[in-house]
């Protein structure tokens, strides 16, 4: 009787211990999995949302554990860790803002406010494009690029090793293409650029122009 009267007493708090433990969650797609095909296919989102990103979230929240980081936002997080902790707090950050500036009918291009700045910083939406590319191709190794606005409103294309990110610099991000090879080598092996180049038809400028607004 006594052996059956403990169980239950622990039974509960065995029940809630996850709760206790788990602060981040993966965050769901906003489309299919399928729905960036060719761009993006179905088995690339799968391993890149499921394996890789879910495995940053779970990674962090091990890391998190009774640290003085185990209360913070995410982006404070991002802002003031070093080391692994960093690591899979800004691939976290990282691949919630990359995925959520992707759609199956995303508007091609800026308008208003942020196209006239792409204008007046690149000469053209074209001209950033070319150049946004270049920094893709030219990036050492895995990590990530960004179009980011500085305290001045001045843009700027921001090349980031592993998982850098502007936020780091003082920076604003506004739009970013993971040139990891993760995100792209099921679909095309090492064809870096034709992975970077494939993605601009599906990167939603309305998302981005969102951002620019943003305060």
């Amino acid at each position: 009787m006594n052996t059956l009267f403990l169980s239950l007493l622990i039974l509960p708090l065995m029940t809630d211990q996850p709760a206790t433990t788990t602060r981040f969650t993966p965050r769901e797609l906003p489309y299919a999995y399928d729905a960036l095909a060719p761009a993006i296919s179905e088995e690339t989102m799968r391993y890149h949302h499921d394996k890789h990103y879910t495995g940053y979230v779970n990674k962090l929240n091990e890391l998190i554990l009774d640290t003085p980081f185990a209360q913070m936002p995410l982006e404070d997080i991002v802002m003031q860790a070093d080391g692994a902790l960093f690591n899979n707090a800004a691939q976290t950050w990282n691949h919630e803002f990359f995925f959520d500036q992707l759609s199956p009918t995303a508007q091609n291009e800026p308008s208003g406010a942020l196209m006239d700045a792409i204008r007046e910083q690149f000469g053209s939406f074209d001209h950033f494009k070319a150049e946004f590319d270049k920094a893709c191709t030219a990036l050492f190794g895995s990590g990530w690029v960004w179009l980011a606005e500085d305290k001045s409103g001045r843009l700027a294309i921001v090349s980031e090793q592993n998982a850098g990110n502007p936020l780091r610099r003082g920076l604003k991000p506004l739009m970013t293409v993971d040139v990891w090879e993760h995100a792209y080598y099921i679909d095309y092996r090492n064809r870096r650029a034709d992975a970077v180049a494939a993605i601009w038809p599906i990167i939603d400028w309305k998302v981005v122009e969102q951002r620019y607004e943003k305060k």
